[in-house]
Order: structure tokens, then C-alpha cells, then sequence
């Protein structure tokens, strides 16, 4: 008698992390399905979602909108229901579904917790943060732990910004061998009526670049939720970051050394803000000091393959010159 394949539902997946999870995933043995705006099921056939979420081993969520945009009206609607309702939506088909899986995975964001230069923020003492990006994250796990679903154990991923090849690194790369690899400084800006309204403005900040940078791996995304399967004790929240975050001006240097740059020119406030402007998105992605750890992981015994950011980005640059090779 054959036996069957596990199944793991993946939702979201045709994004950067969710592509990857695939691949991880049917390498390991298991029979992948996805759910998204095409795929096995799509967002709105919830009838179709429950028929893939029923006695599946595994759930994982990575869908929402990227917020590698402009915050006007629109795009704020569309992340916080890309994340949001999507996120319902498979609430609702768990619990309605005859075998539940044991184990439900959701992306949310290490960006929910405060601006911090001061002291890190783990699970236990981190303390959350205001502002458009937090409310959405807040929303997100909100949904994740809104319904009683007792059969299926949920943990929310609060995953720093993830490195690898195709994700945020690659437009740092570009600016680094353009030279303009430096540090971003933070400064004053002007309290627009736009950017109240987004909820992007904050009071002046002189963090000279010193702004702090939590990161991921792409592998040990992976690598976190093996592990969170493999050990039933893990729920809630769980910060996947490297348990040594840099800061923004030791990244830009680390950049720079591994595409052979010794020097990058800095970008002051005015300068990312009209540069942001120019190519739509927000200068809070590179000026909010973001400094997660991952204290659960680390206590419960997860060992990160890449731990420290210069072996990191070798990986993911080898592994970009080996596939243009």
C-alpha cells in the first residue's frame, strides 16, 4: 500500500517567500497546494479552500499586497485587505473544515513593534508601535487569533526583512555598485496632510544612519517554521529574525564589500524623500529602526543557519553569480 503524501497548503504563493516554500516543500516529500489569486483555490471560493485545508498537515499564509509602495488610499486599502480578509478566509475554512490541520502558520511583520534605537523587542517585552504600518499588523494577527479554532495550533511569524536572492537585497545591491551604497540619514521633514493621513510621519530623528536593521535568511524562514512543526509547544507570536540585527550604516558597508564597492555615497532625509517619491514607495521602509529578536526560537533551541549577516549575503551573492553562470 502507497501512503500518502502530507499536504501543505500554501497560500500566498506566489510570492518571493512563497516560492520558496514551495520548492522546500516538495523537496521534503510533501504534496503542495496553493491558494491565492490563481492556483489550486483562489481568494473567494472558500468552499474550494476548505476542500485543501481538510486534513492537511500544514497551513502556511504569506499572502498580502507588498507595502513596498506609495501609502495613498488605495494602496492602504489593498494591504490591509490583501492581509486581512485573506486571512479570515482561511480562519473560515479551517473551522468549518471535518479534519482541521494541526498546525496554521500566518506571515505578520517585525514592524509592529515601536521604533527602537534604545533596547530590542522580543515576544515578551517588546513593546508595540503606532503608525499605519503597526495598525496593519496588528489587524493581521488580530484576524489570525480572532476565531476559536481549538484542532489547530497558530503561530504568527513576525519576520524581520528577509534576505535572499530576488527579495529586498536586490535593489541594496544595484545601489551599492551604482556607488551610491552609503548610509540613509534620517532628519526633518515636512508633517504633510498625505502623510498624516498615512500615518508615515515622525518627529525629527538624527539617527546618522544608525538606525537598526533586524534581517532574516530566507532559509531559516524555512528553517523557523520546520521548526515550529517539529515542536508542539510553539504558539503565538514568534519573532524570525537573526538573532544579530545590524544597523543600517554596518549593512550598507557589508553591501558594499561584498559587490566590491569601497565607497557609497549617503542619502540624506530630503534626498530619500524625493527619491521615494520618484519610484513609489515610502522612506519608512529604510528609516524605522527595526530591532527584533528572535528569543523564542533561540530558547526553544533553533540554531540559524545564517546568523550573522556577512556569511549571509556571500550565500545569496554566490548563489546570484552561480544562476547567471
Amino acid at each position: 500500500m502507497v501512503e500518502q503524501q502530507p499536504r501543505v497548503v500554501i497560500a500566498g504563493a506566489s510570492g518571493f517567500v512563497g516560492r520558496y516554500l514551495q520548492d522546500a516543500f516538495r523537496e521534503e516529500g510533501y504534496q503542495v497546494v496553493t491558494v491565492g489569486r490563481t492556483g489550486d483555490a483562489v481568494w473567494g471560493n472558500t468552499l474550494r479552500i476548505r476542500e485543501l485545508v481538510d486534513g492537511a498537515a500544514l497551513v502556511v499564509n504569506m499572502a498580502g499586497k507588498s507595502v513596498n509602495c506609495r501609502y495613498g488610499r488605495r494602496n492602504r486599502a489593498e494591504i490591509v485587505r490583501s492581509r486581512v480578509d485573506t486571512t479570515l478566509e482561511l480562519a473560515e475554512a479551517i473551522r468549518t473544515s471535518e479534519h482541521p490541520p494541526p498546525l496554521w502558520v500566518n506571515a505578520s511583520t517585525a514592524t509592529i513593534y515601536r521604533h527602537a534605537d534604545d533596547r530590542p523587542q522580543d515576544e515578551t517585552t517588546g513593546e508595540l508601535g503606532e503608525g499605519f504600518s503597526v495598525s496593519v499588523a496588528k489587524a493581521w494577527e488580530d484576524a489570525l487569533f480572532a476565531v476559536d479554532l481549538p484542532g489547530t495550533r497558530r503561530v504568527a511569524l513576525r519576520m524581520a526583512i528577509v534576505f535572499g536572492d530576488g527579495s529586498a537585497l536586490v535593489p541594496l545591491l544595484r545601489l551599492a555598485k551604482a556607488g551610491l551604497g552609503g548610509p540613509q540619514y534620517d532628519g526633518r521633514w515636512f508633517p504633510t496632510r498625505s502623510r498624516l493621513r498615512a500615518g508615515t510621519y515622525h518627529h525629527d530623528r538624527h539617527t546618522r544612519g544608525r538606525q537598526k536593521f533586524s534581517w532574516v535568511h530566507i532559509a531559516d524562514v524555512l528553517g523557523a517554521i520546520r521548526f515550529v512543526r517539529d515542536h508542539e509547544g510553539i504558539d503565538g507570536p514568534v519573532n524570525v529574525s537573526s538573532p544579530n540585527p545590524s544597523d543600517n550604516r554596518t549593512v550598507m558597508a557589508t553591501i558594499r564589500d561584498a559587490v566590491g564597492r569601497r565607497f557609497g555615497l549617503p542619502t540624506w532625509r530630503w534626498m530619500l524623500e524625493v527619491g521615494s517619491f520618484a519610484i513609489r514607495t515610502e522612506t519608512e521602509l529604510v528609516l524605522k529602526s527595526r530591532w527584533a529578536v528572535p528569543t523564542r526560537l533561540v530558547e526553544a533551541g533553533y540554531e540559524f543557519r545564517y546568523p550573522h549577516l556577512r556569511g549571509a549575503l556571500a550565500g545569496i551573492i554566490a548563489e546570484r553569480r552561480q544562476h547567471r553562470g
